[in-house]
């Protein structure tokens, strides 16, 4: 075979006519680098100004200030907004807002008798009654007791305010006895010149009492569906929540409200030891009024931190003028050895780390209470305050519990835990005993 031969597949070396049908190779093209125009600009994407347009001519600074004060006005007025709201509907929502409080103090005891096996019927009659009788029997009681010696208490405010004129007109302030005397006038003045506003108020006084009677129908039916329907309103609620978010909100609820059990129950725990410990100290130094007294002392730590401070410079000032400088200081010391008990023994055994506000913020929130509602805001303030802050520890912690290890009811559970307890945590202790029962048998 010759070179030509080999050369082709014909041997005559002719090209074959299947060698037109396939394409020739095609060389790579060489890589062209970009033009400078279009590289973006140093600097151009942090000023959040694109390629080949004009820098705004307001500096950055400038500009994210207005953005972030305008999103702060949009939220101010809705906060007004709903602010608005609550006065106009308070004939609804503070009904409503106790029956919520009341629910918390008495839903452990329905959570007990369910936990023993009783229906929830008759759980919800029987812990409806017999809290209702007892909450309502003790306020009757402090009530009743403080208006018999209102008379008395206010005989001896009097008497002080004739004191205290004295020490004021002497040295070192030596105001005029003209400008003290003046002011029992001066008020008699004011009550005259607006009597018919009085005269008016006084008219209204049936519209009162039926939006009593109707605030009060109101909040029993409530708390009757929140004891007995709580769980399902709960979820039916949940439903307006975002389905991604809907289990850290379910979580942030149930800890929210654990921490609201908490509050109720240590703060009557509170009243209760404040009313005794003072009465007691009254009693022994000799003060007049122990009762009326001490009656104010339980329903003013409903108002935590300013109801204390009130009454016990009512207390102090009582004996001052009863029993005399001595024994006004002995009373001053025990008032003082009352609230360091409370706040430093009580408080921390009872609530824990359940409520964790600082006492700045449980003063500034009743006095907006005071302002925007009167009484019921200032007894409403310090718990909406610790619903807020224990569902927004919830929803900013890093990692969070299922919302089903999570007990609503017990005031221990209102902090979130840990991030590395979160990974750690298994199904709840009775649900362990109840599978190791199960598997080891009755007969074990």
């Amino acid at each position: 075979m010759n070179h030509d031969e080999a050369g082709t597949p014909d041997g005559d070396g002719a090209t074959p006519p299947e060698a037109y049908l396939s394409p020739p190779p095609v060389a790579p093209e060489p890589r062209v680098p970009a033009p400078p125009s279009a590289t973006p600009a140093p600097g151009s994407q942090a000023n959040g100004v694109a390629a080949g347009r004009r820098p705004s001519p307001i500096p950055t600074p400038l500009r994210v200030t207005s953005e972030v004060c305008a999103r702060l006005l949009v939220i101010a007025a809705a906060l007004g907004l709903l602010v608005f709201l609550i006065i106009q509907l308070r004939i609804v929502v503070i009904p409503v807002a106790i029956a919520v409080l009341l629910s918390a103090l008495l839903a452990p005891m329905v959570q007990w008798l369910l936990a023993r096996r009783v229906p929830r019927g008759p759980a919800t009659a029987l812990v409806l009654v017999g809290g209702l009788a007892l909450i309502g029997g003790m306020l009757s009681f402090v009530i009743n007791t403080f208006i018999s010696g209102f008379a008395a208490l206010q005989a001896q405010l009097t008497a002080s305010f004739a004191s205290i004129q004295q020490l004021l007109a002497g040295p070192p302030l030596r105001i005029p006895a003209t400008q003290l005397e003046d002011l029992p006038v001066r008020l008699g003045q004011a009550i005259s010149d607006n009597r018919d506003a009085l005269t008016t108020g006084a008219l209204s006084t049936a519209a009162t009492v039926g939006e009593l009677a109707a605030g009060l129908a109101l909040a029993l039916f409530a708390l009757i569906f929140f004891l007995y329907d709580g769980p399902r309103i709960w979820r039916f609620l949940l439903r307006g929540a975002p389905r991604i978010r809907r289990r850290r909100v379910d979580v942030a609820g149930r800890r929210a409200f654990a921490s609201l059990v908490g509050y109720t129950r240590a703060t009557v725990l509170v009243a209760i030891v404040d009313a005794l410990g003072i009465g007691i100290g009254l009693w022994i130094v000799g003060v007049p009024l122990v009762i009326p007294l001490a009656a104010l002392v339980f329903l003013g730590a409903f108002v935590p931190t300013v109801g204390a401070v009130v009454t016990g410079a009512v207390a102090v000032l009582i004996a001052l003028v009863a029993n005399g400088p001595i024994q006004a200081l002995v009373v001053l010391a025990i008032v003082i050895a009352v609230q360091q008990l409370e706040g430093h023994v009580l408080q921390p055994l009872l609530l824990g780390r359940a409520v964790q506000l600082h006492p700045l913020a449980v003063v500034l929130a009743v006095a907006a209470g005071v302002v925007i509602a009167g009484i019921p805001g200032a007894l409403l303030a310090v718990p909406l305050l610790a619903v807020i802050n224990a569902a927004a520890r919830s929803l900013t912690a890093p990692a969070e519990q299922d919302p089903a290890a999570v007990n609503a009811v017990n005031p221990r559970q209102a902090h979130p835990v840990d991030p590395a307890v979160v990974h750690r945590v298994g199904p709840p202790r009775s649900t362990q005993l109840l599978r190791r029962f199960a598997r080891r048998g009755p007969s074990s």
